[in-house]
């Protein structure tokens, strides 16, 4: 028997009860998150992504000289050439120096928490992968020759994200835009920064999140809003397949033009 503020029930009971509780929902149709776990995740993972580069690296702490940049960093020609998608996620676990990996781990903890108790854990971890994978997408149509690592994709599109989602809810966001406009001049004016990741994040950040915020939070039956957000996210990441498959002839016009 289960212990009840009044008596007990039976286990069977309980469980039946408790399916048909609804859980609590956020504005945006996500699970109410108690703590970010995805946020603590990820930024776990790229710390590990960042000790695997030191620590094989020739000489030892050299990010940038290690063999776990080379083969996992984003290079279009090996993803097209060779066949090597998977550079176009991995690539967001590695950093090219210390300064880079606290950089984005600070946007990361700032953005990401915030984010993702708005709009819970699945749609949070979604938006952060299309936001990568979209920065990858753009550095392959336009920048395949260089090579890059870093999660700053994924961190513009959490910019991206905070501004639609942030307006949507009536807050002010003129820091955010700073904030945002601050990077994108360090984007253009400081040399080698894979200035293609920060658009292409940037633009996926607005778009997913224009999806979240916008479409309807709410429909007639449940699971109804996450039906409809993931079928419009899926259409965003069937157009990001389709130009990372049209990258060769983007090439090819861009060297005759």
């Amino acid at each position: 028997m289960v212990e009840a503020s009044v008596g007990f029930q039976c286990p069977e009971c309980v469980a039946e009860g408790n399916r048909k509780v609804r859980s609590a929902r956020t504005a945006f149709g996500g699970r109410v998150v108690r703590k970010p776990y995805v946020t603590w995740t990820i930024l776990a993972m790229m710390g590990v992504g960042f000790l695997l580069q030191l620590g094989t690296s020739e000489p030892v702490g050299q990010a940038g000289l290690s063999p776990v940049t080379g083969m996992f960093s984003m290079y279009g020609l090996a993803v097209v050439l060779d066949g090597q998608w998977y550079r176009m996620i991995t690539s967001a676990f590695l950093h090219g120096g210390v300064m880079h990996l606290l950089f984005n781990g600070y946007a990361m903890f700032l953005l990401g928490q915030q984010l993702e108790r708005w709009l819970g854990h699945g749609r949070f971890l979604t938006l952060w992968v299309v936001g990568a994978l979209a920065g990858s997408v753009v550095s392959l149509l336009f920048a395949p020759g260089q090579p890059s690592v870093g999660a700053s994709g994924a961190i513009f599109a959490l910019f991206g994200a905070v501004f639609v989602i942030g307006r949507r809810l009536r807050l002010d966001m003129r820091m955010i835009l700073v904030l945002l406009g601050l990077n994108l001049v360090i984007t253009f004016l400081v040399p080698n920064i894979a200035w293609t990741a920060h658009i292409g994040g940037l633009v996926a950040g607005l778009a997913v999140g224009a999806i979240f915020a916008y479409l309807p939070a709410r429909t007639g039956r449940a699971g109804g809003s996450t039906l409809v957000h993931a079928l419009a996210v899926a259409l965003f990441v069937v157009l990001l397949a389709v130009l990372a498959v049209l990258a060769p002839a983007v090439w090819s016009m861009v060297l005759t033009a």
